[in-house]
């Protein structure tokens, strides 16, 4: 038995038990409202799954928008499955919770952020301030969406959008 109570990964893992929760009820009933979320994940989690072209891409981390078009988000005990639409491409992907770095919904201002030091033993998370996320300058950043010809009885599917949020990142 421990000397200590290890509230810094009980803390991990009651947020990440609360994401998991929002993207099970996302996944059972759609997004409700103006509801989206910017979701970063470490692309060096030995159990993210992703195609290796995104990967070359992103070989550190990667930010991806779940907004207007996403399917088959499936969400398991350690993490979630989604298909985004990139640059009319679907490609599936696998993000462990542990692998998550942020979650933001800025509809309602709500933001968790994950610490990790050096040694790889996370630091506390924290309860991101949407004030220190300037999201006016992250959506300006976000490349413009294409949306593709529909039918009227479709709704326009557009693509997933991948930012970086490095630059709102504190020191």
């Amino acid at each position: 038995m421990s000397d200590s109570i290890d509230y810094g990964n009980k803390m991990h893992r009651a947020m990440r038990g609360l994401i998991a929760e929002v993207l099970t009820e996302v996944g059972e009933r759609g997004l409700p409202g103006e509801h989206h979320f910017f979701v970063t994940f470490d692309t060096q989690n030995p159990d993210v799954e992703m195609a290796d072209w995104l990967f070359d891409r992103y070989p550190e981390e990667m930010t991806i928008v779940i907004q207007h078009w996403f399917d088959g988000l499936v969400v398991g005990e350690d993490g979630f499955q989604i298909t985004l639409n990139f640059g009319d491409s679907p490609e599936p992907l696998s993000i462990p919770f542990s692998a998550i770095r942020t979650f933001v919904d800025p509809s309602v201002e709500f933001g968790l952020r994950f610490e990790t030091q050096d040694d790889q033993d996370e630091g506390d998370p924290e309860i991101v301030e949407i004030a220190e996320l300037d999201l006016d300058t992250l959506e300006a950043e976000v490349p413009d969406v294409k949306s593709e010809p529909e039918k009227d009885d479709e709704p326009p599917q557009k693509e997933a959008e991948v930012v970086s949020l490095d630059s709102f990142r504190k020191p």
